[in-house]
C-alpha cells in the first residue's frame, strides 16, 4: 500500500484517531482481498499468526506516519516481546470480547510528541477476528484516550467495550 494517512504535529489524540481510521477504511478491505488466499493457507498452518501477516502490511504505514509528524508511539522492547504491525505489542493488548469466531483483540500505544516526554494520550487499535477461520469481518478501528497509565488504559478500553 502506497497510501499513508495524514498527521500534523500540532493534531490532538481525537484528531490522530480520526485521521488514522480514514486511512484504515480507505485500504483495509482492499489489502484484506489481496492477502485473503495467502492468509487463509496460513491461518491452517499458523493459526492466529495469520492476522500478523495482514498486520504487518496494513499498520507500519500509519506509524511510519506518525513518526514522520513528529510522535513517538513505541516503546522500549522487553527480551520476550512479541510485535507486528510494526508498533503493537501483544504485553499491550486485551483479548476479552466476543464468541470464537468473532473475536476483538485491542492493542494500545501511549503517543508522546518526540520533543516531550509528556504522552498527549494513548491510540487503541481494535482488530475483529476468528478463531475458527481467517476473518476479519469488518474494519479495524482506531479509539483514542486521553489516560496513558496501564490501569487507565485498561478502565478506558472496558469502557468502550462493555
Amino acid at each position: 500500500m502506497t497510501l499513508k494517512p495524514l498527521f500534523r504535529y500540532d493534531m490532538n489524540i481525537e484528531e490522530i484517531c480520526e485521521a488514522g481510521n480514514q486511512y484504515i477504511q480507505s485500504v483495509w478491505k482492499i489489502l484484506y482481498d489481496s492477502m485473503l488466499g495467502e492468509l487463509t493457507i496460513a491461518f491452517h498452518e499458523i493459526g492466529d499468526a495469520a492476522y500478523g501477516r495482514y498486520l504487518d502490511r496494513l499498520m507500519p504505514a500509519l506509524f511510519e506516519s506518525l513518526v514522520d509528524a513528529g510522535f513517538e508511539a513505541n516503546e522500549a522492547l522487553k527480551e520476550n516481546d512479541f510485535v507486528i504491525g510494526s508498533c503493537l505489542l501483544f504485553r499491550n493488548s486485551l483479548e476479552k470480547w466476543g464468541t470464537e469466531d468473532r473475536r476483538s483483540r485491542i492493542f494500545w500505544n501511549v503517543l508522546r510528541s518526540k520533543n516531550s516526554q509528556h504522552p498527549l494520550g494513548t491510540l487503541l487499535t481494535e482488530i475483529p477476528h476468528s478463531h475458527l477461520k481467517f476473518d476479519i469481518p469488518m474494519a479495524p478501528v482506531l479509539y483514542s484516550l486521553k489516560e496513558y497509565e496501564r490501569e487507565r488504559i485498561a478502565q478506558g478500553i472496558r469502557r468502550i467495550k462493555e
